[in-house]
């Protein structure tokens, strides 16, 4: 009996010592799991944020905007789920350049997570081999500006020939003592006005901005008023005021003749013309200014000084003198003295650089009864084709150009272009005077681009580019979206509203369908100016 109460006692000692050890190894387990899990987690996604921020993009030391990668998202952050990998290895592909992070978007139409780089799609399209082709080669008369040689002492041949071998050297040393804008001046070739990469056009750009303003006069001619702004340095920019809120839409009982200009409208041409690859209008910056101290007060236009006045509210307005839109009816106000204008940088003098003005053969009657003639004969282009100087040459292509410009941004004022007299028909054209743009988005004008679906004529460089700027990675909304985010005036207000940004995108799409139904019916559609490049490293 004793034997056996023995036995039971250590069979139960050995069941309870077993459930301990199992209960201890569970415990155990899930602390092990718990810790895991915690390990686990990914940091707070204010540690990594999910925009980027643009070197040179934050005006005045303001903190720049950032923009989402889904382009049907208003939120700026990306929302966070689990990554899978070791976040700091991949943080060090990043450029360092540019501060960049990367998110997890758990997309609902898919079961896995995927990676989603918030790399700049500004970026990534300037760096396209479309936006790097090999430059033309300039000969000295495709310059359009050129400085005069220093005149030094010496008679000697030797003394000429050390001359003649450190010309080079001498003039890469006095070009960085040279002001921006007289750099940016000496850039201007044959082909166009800027070079994108020039750093001088970033200057130009940002003294526009941030330069004293020495002296104020009103421009003379035109139907609104103007100002012509001088800064140190003989630096000159067009100054057009804020006459109405960004975001209202022309008047439909309007004629196209018949509205106010608008300060945004330059300033978003100007990006909008680079994004295209154009770089065709001069370079344009937003910029709050005090009237007071900036006009006023400087101004030696006495014309201009006696149109100022106090409105019922107290703000400071002035209306200057032109043909119409300038009375007591039709200010310009300051809240209560600040205004928001755009500047546009001024081409060199016409005693230096002079320019001719074309008529547009598109011009429209600007009547309220007439059409013009292109409006009722649709082979008017035929007959355009056989005129000077649409009859050799770029021309043509160049004015399609500009009509996809103008579709865009719903420019209906383009009567006249401008070239520059030394490159005689054999240049580009200039995109001036933008200021009835984006008036609308609500609809678009076909008519504008009835030049393109009458000669059936584009260039392949920039069908490429259109149709570059159609794919998602570079769509065209979003890069005007991130190109505006660099102008001053972005941090007071979006210089263009979502509805003008997004019908960048629908319009887009009009313009590759005409390009489509052209090449549909008719052979000679593409101008190939790519002609002795490999096409297939610029298709996208």
């Amino acid at each position: 009996m004793a034997r056996q109460g023995v036995g039971r006692l250590s069979h139960s000692v050995c069941l309870v010592l077993t459930c301990l050890s199992l209960a201890l190894h569970l415990i155990l387990a899930l602390f092990c799991l718990s810790v895991l899990q915690t390990s686990c987690v990914i940091p707070p996604p204010s540690s990594c944020s999910s925009s980027l921020s643009f070197p040179g993009t934050v005006p005045h030391g303001k903190q720049g905007r950032s923009h989402s990668l889904s382009s049907q998202s208003s939120s700026h952050k990306l929302p966070v789920s689990r990554m899978n990998g070791d976040f700091t290895k991949m943080a060090a592909h990043i450029d360092h350049n540019v501060e960049a992070s990367f998110n997890i978007v758990n997309e609902k139409e898919k079961d896995k997570n995927q990676w989603i780089s918030s790399r700049s799609k500004l970026e990534a399209l300037f760096s396209h081999p479309l936006y790097n082709l090999p430059r033309k080669h300039l000969l000295e008369d495709d310059w359009l500006l050129k400085l005069k040689p220093k005149n030094k002492g010496g008679d000697s041949e030797e003394e000429d020939e050390e001359e003649d071998s450190d010309k080079s050297s001498e003039d890469s040393e006095s070009a960085d003592t040279h002001p921006a804008w007289l750099r940016y001046h000496l850039g201007i070739s044959r082909w166009e006005l800027y070079d994108r990469n020039d750093p001088s056009v970033a200057e130009v750009t940002q003294q526009m901005a941030t330069q004293r303003i020495l002296s104020a006069v009103q421009k003379s001619g035109g139907t609104q008023l103007k100002l012509i702004m001088s800064f140190p340095n003989y630096g000159q920019a067009l100054l057009k005021p804020m006459r109405q809120e960004r975001d209202a839409e022309t008047d439909f009982n309007l004629f196209y003749f018949s509205d106010f200009e608008r300060h945004n409208a330059e300033i978003a041409a100007f990006h909008l013309d680079r994004v295209l690859g154009f770089c065709r209008i001069p370079p344009v910056v937003g910029r709050l200014i005090n009237i007071t101290r900036e006009i006023r007060a400087i101004t030696t236009d006495h014309k201009l000084s006696r149109t100022f006045f106090t409105s019922p509210v107290g703000n400071l307005c002035f209306h200057g003198q032109c043909e119409y839109y300038c009375s007591t009816e039709n200010p310009v106000c300051g809240r209560p003295q600040v205004l928001e204008v755009s500047l546009a940088s001024m081409l060199p003098d016409l005693s230096l650089a002079p320019r001719r003005s074309w008529r547009s053969p598109w011009r429209r009657s600007y009547s309220r009864t007439k059409l013009a003639p292109w409006e009722k004969n649709p082979d008017y282009c035929d007959t355009v084709k056989q005129t000077p100087p649409y009859n050799q040459g770029t021309r043509l292509v160049d004015l399609i150009d500009m009509v996809i410009l103008d579709f865009l941004m719903s420019n209906m004022d383009r009567h006249h272009y401008e070239t520059f007299e030394k490159f005689g028909n054999d240049t580009f054209l200039l995109h001036l005077d933008n200021g009835r743009a984006f008036g609308r988005h609500s609809v678009d004008e076909p008519s504008i681009l009835v030049p393109l679906r009458q000669c059936c004529r584009i260039r392949r460089s920039t069908l490429m580019r259109l149709r570059l700027l159609s794919l998602p990675g570079f769509r065209l909304s979003d890069v005007m979206r991130e190109s505006l985010s660099q102008d001053p005036l972005e941090s007071v207000a979006p210089l263009l509203s979502v509805q003008h940004l997004s019908v960048l995108d629908r319009r887009l799409k009009t313009i590759l369908k005409a390009v489509h139904t052209c090449l549909e019916h008719h052979d000679d559609v593409i101008h190939d100016d790519l002609q002795g490049y490999d096409v297939n490293l610029y298709r996208h």
